[in-house]
This record gives C-alpha cells, structure tokens and sequence, in this order.
C-alpha cells in the first residue's frame, strides 16, 4: 500500500510559469486594488470591474504552461499516493497532470450561479453554456452572463471576506498525511497556513521556498525556487528500489 503524501502549494508554484501574485505589488495585483477585485464587498459594488478582472486573468492564464515543478509532483505519484491542496487559483497542477487536486481558494477558470452556489462551470469548455449577450469568447463573463438555467454567474473565487469552504477536507488530508509538504507559501495566509499544526507528531514534513519562514526544528527546509527544491524534495523521497 502506497504512504500518502499530501502537499500544499502556494503562489510560489506557479511564479515560474509567470503568474504574478498580488502580495508582491503592494496592495495592487495588476494595478488593481485588491480589495475592489478580490473582495466580497468589491463584488457587491462593482461586479463589472470583478468579472472584467478575472477575465483578464483567465486570457493570461491561457498562455501560462505548467512548469518543472508542477510536473516533478506527477512523478511522485509513480510511489506515493499524492494529494495536492493548493492556494492558487490556476489549473497548472490539473494541467501537469496531478490526479488529486483540492483548491482552498477556488478556481479561476470555474464561475458558478449566484443563487444556487452549488452549480459551478467550467469556462471554455463545450459542454458549457455560459450565455453572455454580445460576446462570443467563451473565457468572458459579464454581470449579464447566464447559465444554462438563466441564473447570473460569479467567479467561483473565495473572496477576501468570504468562508473557505474547503478547508475542512484540506485538514482531513492533513492529519491523514504519511509525509506532509509545503512549497511556495509565505506560510501568513491562514486558514491554509495552519494546515502545517494538524499533521500528526513523527510525520517527515517538508518546506520549500527561497525565503522560508520560521518553521519548526523538525521541518526538513529546503530554501530553493519550486522547480529546483522540488526536484531536491523528488530525489529525497524516491524509494531506493527505483534508483
């Protein structure tokens, strides 16, 4: 039986595929202040400008391609059974080939209805039927954006004043961890932060990132960009019968 093997990543994942963060522009993520697009406030007062932001977000997306990283986790699935909850929005692990994704902040290339929640969609595809009048590019929604049962639609995004709703399956995973891994996080942004306090004691955990935050003595730190520790984190961990 393979140990399970639960990683969480944050937006340093993805920084090598060229998403940018909006935590390294000051309180601006394109020139936009954050809590007008990134907000449940922001949303209720203009979600003209909250569509037309993750719009562009989505058209950058489009053109951003999974890195080393990213795929280096798919081959840790040859000998481990990986679980990857992740902070990004993005679909790079999806697209990389990761099988067990959970995202604790939702999904960029998803919106769901606003009075059934529950119904999410997934943009571009064409099984998906997301009318809005006058635009035909299917990665473009607007407030006047229609499911197929005529509801409006909103990014499926975990705004900023907004529960996380998977946050209880991401603990689960935690305490359920055979080895537990951090890569690409500031380790500030709760609740996916304290994920680290509910792997059980005796658990190897490791921690990648070039700036790391203070972790404790039995964190294995391994100070690299994604795509450099990871592949540290894969040599690590490969069995010695596959060497």
């Amino acid at each position: 039986m393979k140990k399970r093997l639960v990683i969480s990543t944050g937006a340093g994942i993805s920084a090598e595929s060229g998403i940018s963060t909006f935590r390294d522009a000051g309180g601006l993520w394109e020139n936009y202040p954050v809590m007008d697009v990134c907000s449940a406030d922001g949303f209720a007062r203009n979600p003209a400008l909250v569509h037309k932001f993750y719009n562009e977000r989505r058209k950058s997306l489009v053109d951003c391609q999974p890195n080393a990283a990213h795929k280096a986790l798919v081959e840790l699935e040859k000998w481990y059974d990986v679980y990857v909850i992740t902070q990004n929005v993005d679909d790079l692990h999806e697209r990389a080939g990761s099988g067990n994704v959970l995202h604790l902040h939702g999904e960029l290339m998803k919106v769901r209805s606003l009075r059934h929640p529950e119904r999410t969609y997934t943009l571009g595809g064409e099984e998906v039927a997301i009318t809005t009048p006058g635009i035909d590019d299917p990665l473009v929604t607007t407030p006047e954006s229609r499911d197929p049962y005529g509801d409006p639609v909103r990014p499926h995004i975990v705004f900023f004043q907004e529960a996380v709703p998977n946050i209880e399956p991401a603990i689960d995973l935690a305490a359920k961890a055979d080895i537990f891994v951090v890569i690409g996080t500031s380790l500030v942004v709760y609740p996916a932060a304290g994920l680290l306090h509910y792997v059980r004691p005796g658990v190897p955990v490791y921690y990648i990132d070039p700036n790391p935050a203070a972790v404790p003595d039995y964190v294995t730190v391994i100070p690299e960009k994604a795509t450099a520790g990871v592949q540290k984190l894969v040599e690590l961990l490969r069995p010695k019968s596959a060497v």
